[in-house]
């Protein structure tokens, strides 16, 4: 396991907030040298901690401003079948996350989509229509009131 110390904190901090700082920039934010900052994000990202560079995309602002949880209840637990539908899921590109979950539910997915009308479509022929799954149930977002990807360190 690798250990965190207090400059790589602040250098996974100071990343998670804005993943687009130069060695130099990122050096000044968390009073280190370019150098070293450079060695230890290197070090962080073949330990995976430190996964790719993204920018985040602001769902509303492509029409997607509709966010939908659905939980899935499978008609059984079969790996294969499990695996199956997983592949559906991570073919489609409205499922922004999959999990699964213990307790009634198997699967918690959370979309982004235009509208109703989209969820219908993607509920209906694609989630419901798998031969794998006995039930679905939707949670429709009212807004968001906190979205941060930014783990506590």
């Amino acid at each position: 396991m690798f250990r965190l110390d207090d400059l790589d904190e602040r250098i996974v901090s100071a990343l998670q907030r804005d993943g687009s700082l130069s060695s130099a920039a990122l050096a000044e934010v968390v009073n280190a040298s370019p150098a070293s900052c450079w060695r230890r994000v290197k070090a962080l990202e073949e330990a995976g901690i430190l996964g790719p560079t993204v920018r985040i995309v602001k769902p509303e602002s492509l029409g997607r401003g509709l966010d939908v949880f659905c939980q899935i209840r499978m008609k059984s637990q079969d790996a294969a079948a499990r695996m199956d539908f997983q592949r559906v899921l991570e073919a489609e590109p409205t499922i922004l996350e999959v999990y699964s979950i213990s307790g009634e539910w198997d699967y918690l997915l959370h979309l982004a989509v235009r509208g109703m009308a989209d969820y219908e479509e993607i509920l209906m022929h694609r989630i419901l229509a798998h031969h794998s799954v006995a039930q679905a149930s939707s949670v429709f977002a009212l807004r968001r009131v906190k979205h941060t990807n930014v783990v506590p360190v």
